[in-house]
């Protein structure tokens, strides 16, 4: 096996310009308060260029005590393909600015959270992101409490950090807004409502963040819903199942908004076999833009989540040279598709 190459130094750019080391250093680092000739800088730059000269960021960071690095540590995130675009972004956004980033999986188990922070704060990264599947109210461990940190979407409990999260409440608004340009303005339901299960008795984030702006943009129209069919969102069968439910009370709806796909495809099943056709009979629009919204038939309009830009956001505030603690709410895009129709008069 060949040896491999010795890194070229400072010492060889010098060599090579024909110039002393602290010259090259001073050029190599940025420094423009020296009286270094502009022909000596162009000798400098060429010289690095030439060798291939890449500076050594370990020996940089013991000088400026910047890693240029950046860890995340999430619950699952990074084991779904759902939500992993929010570490695609940051990911993204760190190679932007020339960091890299570390990140790390707890499986929502303190132990194991505590034992990967610290592992993130020995290896000295210049900021953290912890990171959430589902939005929800959290607090910092004390271990990590003085380093930067921004929490991806979570809220930080005591106010102290900043936050980025989805602006779920104004998507609720963009629902209310799809109906309402297609003429609904009675026989509206949700399925799914604010999540009240017996594991969460009262809601999830999202669901009342949804309901709140579905409900006010609703009533800003002189419109209101006509029933809420309360039930978890996990799995298609509890769409399907509140939809024969409300089917079978009547009268039947003009539309239905879920408030997430899974539960969107239950509801289309349920419709078919009640010998409904989406969108004629019944309007259905939904949020997440999972991959299951464009697979439906007809495809499903959807408010999605932007897992991506909310990764890039959370890295571009931890990298700001002074992050304010606030919340940063990542607008919801509408994805229009053929599910929603004007109801049958």
């Amino acid at each position: 096996m060949p040896p491999s190459p010795s890194r070229v130094t400072q010492a060889d750019v010098a060599r090579r310009a024909g110039v002393s080391r602290t010259t090259v250093s001073f050029v190599l680092s940025g420094r423009e308060d020296t009286r270094i000739s502009i022909e000596a800088r162009q000798r400098i730059l060429g010289a690095a260029e030439e060798l291939g000269y890449r500076p050594n960021l370990t020996a940089q960071s013991l000088r400026t005590r910047k890693t240029h690095t950046v860890g995340l540590v999430s619950d699952i995130v990074a084991s779904t393909h759902y939500a992993g675009e929010m570490i695609q972004g940051a990911l993204e956004a760190a190679l932007e600015r020339n960091h890299l980033l570390y990140f790390a999986e707890s499986g929502d188990d303190p132990e194991a959270e505590r034992r990967l922070l610290q592992g993130m704060l020995d290896r000295q990264v210049d900021g953290l992101i912890h990171a959430a599947m589902s939005t929800r109210v959290r607090r910092l461990p004390d271990q990590v409490r003085s380093h930067p940190s921004v929490l991806l979407n979570c809220l930080d409990e005591s106010g102290e950090f900043t936050s980025v999260v989805p602006d779920e409440e104004a998507a609720g608004r963009q629902a209310a807004k799809l109906l309402l340009e297609a003429g609904h303005r009675e026989g509206i339901h949700v399925v799914g409502g604010r999540h009240f299960t017996r594991r969460t008795p009262d809601g999830v984030y999202a669901g009342r963040e949804r309901m709140r702006g579905l409900e006010r943009g609703l009533a800003e129209a002189g419109v209101r819903l006509s029933g809420v069919s309360e039930c978890d969102w996990s799995a298609p069968e509890y769409g399907y199942r509140a939809a024969r439910s409300l089917l079978a009370a009547g009268p039947r709806p003009t539309a239905v908004v879920c408030c997430n796909d899974r539960l969107a495809f239950g509801v289309y099943q349920a419709a078919d076999e009640s010998g409904l056709s989406v969108p004629q009979d019944v309007s259905v629009l939904s949020f997440d833009d999972s991959e299951l919204a464009s697979w439906l038939r007809p495809a499903l309009t959807s408010v999605a989540l932007p897992h991506r830009e909310m990764g890039r956001a959370a890295v571009s505030l931890l990298l700001s040279p002074e992050p304010v603690p606030a919340v940063h709410r990542i607008p919801m895009p509408v994805r229009r598709r053929d599910s929603i129709a004007p109801p049958r008069r």
